[in-house]
């Protein structure tokens, strides 16, 4: 049953889980879906994070028994985070992010009321916690937060007032101690996440070290650029995270119809590539060179490079719900 359901959700979403229903493996109920989700062995996580994610009714109602069957009495925040982060992959669009904290926060304050005086403190602290940990232990982050900086970061969180800086520095040692655990799936899902790509084709690619245009096979989905050297292969040869980054034309006197990928900042872009003998390194890239086949494929690579090109979520979500705190306040 796990291969039927990690096949059919990595390939076709929520259908994956109907697939399993209409053929009488599960019920129909979220209370049914969600024990499944939660203690079925082997699934993958990134399917699940996928389908808890979305927003009709029967996945809300998933949502909240899944994450209610989760016991955070007694937990501190970082280690309830700890327990409900490892459960599932986290998706990358930020309304499914949204849905997923809101009802973790209202879960963990039922679970241990007057910690908080409300969910939107658990929320915004939710989020401070997942960013410092990025901060703290990502190696492209080299101004890494202290803990003043972490409890500033916080001030006024808690419903105007501030939280007790003894609680906000236990939180802070936990995490710089030991990163949060992400579920790592097996290797078959790289090959589902190429089933339903945004585009895919043939484009020219200058390198980053020796400076020559090599063909290359693109394909465009999750908000990734991954490129192969041939359409056979399973494993691609480069994967290129857009995050953050811009896209745009190119005036190229070597070659027609280019288009680039830089980061606005001017930094290296945070990208990884496989050498001869199968070790993953990081890329040299300031920027990424490609060529098309003509003025219209260009086009319509950057228009669909655009769309999928994604800034960390995470802040826009807390600065939302800050102001609301502030406002509601202040009110």
């Amino acid at each position: 049953m796990n291969e039927h359901f990690n096949f059919k959700l990595s390939q076709m979403g929520q259908n994956g889980v109907r697939y399993l229903v209409e053929n009488e493996l599960l019920e129909w109920r979220a209370e049914s879906v969600a024990e499944f989700l939660y203690k079925e062995d082997g699934l993958n996580k990134t399917a699940i994070g996928n389908f808890l994610g979305e927003r009709e009714e029967m996945h809300l109602q998933t949502l909240k028994a899944f994450v209610g069957l989760h016991e955070f009495s007694d937990l501190n925040l970082v280690q309830a985070l700890r327990q409900f982060l490892w459960s599932f992959r986290l998706p990358g669009e930020s309304q499914k992010i949204d849905r997923m904290m809101e009802a973790f926060a209202t879960r963990y304050c039922d679970c241990n009321p007057g910690v908080f005086q409300s969910t939107d403190t658990c929320y915004i602290l939710s989020f401070s916690i997942i960013m410092l940990n990025t901060s703290l232990h990502n190696p492209n982050v080299k101004d890494k937060p202290s803990l003043q900086r972490f409890v500033y970061m916080n001030r006024g969180i808690n419903h105007g007032k501030d939280l007790p800086t003894e609680l906000l520095t236990k939180l802070y040692a936990s995490i710089r101690s030991e990163p949060f655990k992400i579920p790592v799936d097996d290797g078959n899902d790289l090959t589902l996440t190429f089933f339903n790509p945004d585009r895919e084709g043939w484009l020219l690619k200058m390198g980053g070290r020796v400076k020559t245009w090599k063909r290359r096979w693109f394909i465009l989905t999750d908000s990734c650029l991954y490129y192969f050297e041939y359409t056979t292969d399973k494993d691609p040869i480069g994967i290129i995270p857009l995050e953050n980054l811009c896209v745009g034309k190119l005036q190229d006197a070597s070659k027609p119809y280019c288009l680039e990928l830089y980061n606005p900042k001017g930094q290296k872009i945070k990208a990884c590539k496989t050498e001869n003998k199968g070790r993953v390194v990081q890329g040299k890239h300031q920027s990424y060179k490609l060529s098309a086949a003509g003025s219209e494929e260009r086009d319509a690579w950057i228009d669909a490079v655009r769309a999928s090109i994604t800034k960390d979520p995470f802040y826009d979500l807390v600065s939302l719900r800050k102001r609301k705190v502030i406002s509601n306040t202040s009110s």
